[in-house]
């Protein structure tokens, strides 16, 4: 055996073993936080049937002789969709706090992350500010910032809104200036040499390497919040998720079930139409 195949032999030993010693301190940590949790795989297999039973419960009866009669025939699709007047109005003001929140938070981070990145001479204590604070917005939950904002504001909108914006401003703002401090510094350091300023250089030699990248972040956090926003509906933050509470209140079975629909049918859209922007924007 050669000295290069023994080194090999003996990396791979460690390899092995290194593997084996951190597979079995994932699987203790595991172990430990399922018992803090109080996580049981037999009581989740026991309640399992319920959940099963719940799906039954909302579960339209449609009867296909009167499918198409109007809606005060019941067993037909009108009668299943009786509060469609009041959903789709929801359904829309939900994609509007998603579309405003996603807008307003990318336009602030874009800004507030050319000047939070370590390449763009931002001075340091400047920048460790704004990552302090986006650190501190990204750490609040969309949910804790919705109840917050729903006890200050009342039940509406604008509690949605503020806290869609400002967890999206935490959580675009790393990635963003991540990305930028990425880029590649040839194109920087050329523009520098000709005398071009700092907002020349961020525009003509930042820009361009990370519009991509800033696009596709954008598109995927406004299907994030779309799916947030339903949720954040539940605590009275506006949108088709208070709905969704209300008729779960009040054993509105039938209803459940048009709503989880509705969302699901607007999620599908919006994640094919934000797709097909973004690979095209990518392939750009």
């Amino acid at each position: 055996m050669t000295d290069f195949e023994r080194y090999y032999q003996r990396i791979r030993r460690q390899q092995k073993r290194d593997s084996l010693v951190w597979s079995l301190v994932l699987v203790g940590l595991y172990l430990a936080a399922a018992n803090m949790a109080e996580f049981n795989l037999v009581t989740i297999w026991q309640s399992l049937p319920h959940f099963f039973d719940y799906l039954h419960e909302i579960m339209p009866v449609l009867h296909l002789p009167v499918l198409f009669a109007d809606g005060k025939t019941e067993g037909s699709l009108a009668y299943w969709g009786y509060r469609l007047n009041i959903q789709l109005p929801l359904i829309w003001e939900t994609l509007q706090l998603a579309l405003a929140s996603t807008l307003i938070a990318v336009v602030i981070v874009g800004v507030l992350a050319f000047f939070a990145a370590d390449n763009t001479q931002t001075p340091a204590s400047l920048r460790m500010a704004i990552r302090a604070f986006v650190a501190f917005l990204r750490t609040m939950p969309e949910l804790a910032w919705a109840v917050m904002f729903v006890m200050a504001f009342g039940i509406g909108a604008i509690p949605g809104f503020l806290a869609l914006a400002l967890h999206t401003i935490g959580s675009l703002t790393k990635l963003f200036y991540e990305a930028i401090e990425s880029a590649s510094d040839k194109p920087v350091r050329g523009l520098a040499a000709c005398g071009a300023s700092k907002l020349q250089r961020m525009r003509y030699a930042f820009w361009p390497q990370v519009k991509p990248v800033f696009l596709s972040y954008s598109f995927m956090r406004l299907e994030v919040n779309f799916r947030s926003s339903t949720i954040l509906g539940l605590v009275g933050a506006g949108g088709i998720g208070q709905e969704l509470m209300t008729n779960i209140k009040l054993d509105r079975f039938d209803q459940v079930s048009m709503t989880l629909l509705l969302i699901l049918i607007v999620v599908s859209l919006l994640d094919t139409v934000s797709g097909r922007l973004r690979r095209r924007v990518v392939e750009e």
